[in-house]
């Protein structure tokens, strides 16, 4: 871990750039986790698909950050900024997701905490958009606690495990940031 520089770090989590060399071990936990992100999330479990994944990722659209246990850099999981679009709109979609043993335990939240920061501030962003399932409640309740606000439903919105799902429709702008609801201590 001597040579990853951490992005931002908190009292628990850090965040780092998803990096090629990470390959290995991201697939590992994508594969560990299959289950517990079926049906809302898939995740790439082979070298072609991570392959796929970390070159959408260095397209100057994105930015991809890995969520780590601030003091070993054991993975916790992972939040992207897709989408992003400059001039008039300044807004990015946010995507994520925790890695078992660790997920429930809070790092996801303080890592969205310290990439919205990131988003906000050296990124330049003025909104971020997050879409749901409507029945992942364990993703719903982490943009709540962020302060994000609920703007709409869109049917069959994202192709997902073989079917389109709907989502639902959340963001936040840079003045929601410190104005929100405060994270709840403990497990998230």
């Amino acid at each position: 871990m001597s040579d990853i520089r951490y992005v931002s770090e908190g009292t628990r989590a850090a965040i780092r750039r998803t990096r090629r060399e990470d390959g290995a071990e991201f697939i590992r936990r994508a594969r560990e986790s299959v289950g517990f992100h079926r049906p809302w999330l898939t995740l790439p479990t082979t070298e072609q698909a991570y392959e796929y994944y970390i070159s959408q990722l260095e397209r100057e659209d994105r930015e991809g950050f890995l969520v780590c246990v601030r003091t070993t850099g054991d993975l916790a999981g992972f939040i992207n900024i897709n989408n992003i679009v400059r001039g008039a709109f300044q807004c990015g979609s946010i995507g994520y997701g925790a890695f078992p043993p660790t997920a429930g335990q809070g790092y996801m939240s303080e890592g969205l905490g310290l990439v919205l920061r990131y988003a906000f501030g050296p990124l330049g962003l003025h909104r971020v958009e997050v879409n749901i399932q409507p029945g992942n409640k364990a993703s719903i309740g982490l943009v709540k606690r962020h302060g994000f606000r609920l703007e709409g439903f869109s049917p069959d919105f994202l192709h997902i495990e073989g079917a389109w799902r709907d989502h639902e429709r959340w963001a936040m702008t840079s003045d929601m940031l410190d104005s929100g609801p405060e994270p709840a201590d403990g497990p998230a």
